[in-house]
């Protein structure tokens, strides 16, 4: 895991246009959305502006009046786990979707047109983590980077990183920078010569329970207090708080189980 702020564009804003492969946007279904919404409202000071009801209600987060995630309701009928989706940009959905499905990896939903967004698949890698993909319209994304509260990093959580790491690399062409570690298992995926996911292999201590999965951090002022918030508002901690070379860190999931982490960069 390392700080993914020089994604973002002149004073924390991202750019118009993104290379094929950046992560792009961050998005949580959910089975009560007037909830989970308090929820993030409380931890990050999001505030909620309606979004495209396909293929149901769906909001987007808002910090300083500019986009950087968002919450739908899941389908009262399906009984599926809630999870934090990352996507990332493609200049052809279509295209991505197919050597995603040559490569080893699904797709289940799409390719489709998404009113105000785009073209949109998602889709699972070899291991089973699931991700989306966006060829971007009106809508291009996370529209702020690099202040509290904003998407900091997405970090793939797996068995092993070095088969996965391939299939990434085949379907959005990053560039692959091993962690030179007989303890760590970790590759960093680059576009443009700038760090922009990761991979961890984690063997057997991957919880069983969730499989393989994107992980996403949220940057935080402080990562203790941000803690003392999610277990005040319902939320649990998975994995408190310690420090790592790019700042402090702790894993954490709100009151319907979706699993994310919290950051305090490094200064």
């Amino acid at each position: 895991m390392t700080d993914a702020r020089g994604s973002a564009g002149p004073n924390g804003a991202a750019p118009a246009r993104r290379t094929s492969g950046t992560p792009c946007w961050v998005s949580l279904m959910v089975h009560g959305p007037a909830t989970i919404q308090e929820f993030y409202a409380a931890l990050f000071g999001w505030e909620f502006e309606a979004g495209p009801r396909q293929p149901g209600p769906y909001v987007r987060a808002l910090l300083d009046g500019r986009e950087v995630a968002g919450i739908g309701q899941l389908p009262p009928d399906r009984h599926l786990p809630t999870a934090w989706t990352p996507y990332f940009a493609s200049g052809n959905v279509d295209r991505t979707a197919e050597t995603v499905r040559l490569c080893g990896g699904t797709v289940g939903v799409g390719p489709l047109d998404a009113a105000g967004v785009g073209r949109l698949a998602i889709g699972s890698d070899p291991s089973g983590a699931v991700f989306g993909v966006r060829q971007a319209a009106a809508h291009i994304g996370t529209a702020l980077a690099g202040v509290p509260g904003t998407p900091a990093w997405k970090e793939l959580r797996t068995f092993e990183s070095e088969s996965v790491a391939k299939f990434y690399e085949t379907v959005f062409g990053y560039d692959e920078e091993p962690v030179v570690s007989a303890d760590l298992d970790y590759v960093t995926l680059h576009l443009d010569g700038r760090p922009v996911a990761g991979i961890h292999g984690m063997g057997s201590s991957l919880p069983r329970d969730r499989g393989p999965h994107w992980m996403t951090y949220f940057q935080v002022t402080d990562v203790d207090d941000a803690v003392d918030h999610v277990l005040h508002l319902g939320g649990q901690v998975l994995r408190p708080a310690r420090d790592t070379p790019h700042g402090r860190a702790a894993t954490v999931e709100d009151p319907e189980g979706a699993r994310f982490a919290l950051l305090e960069p490094a200064r």
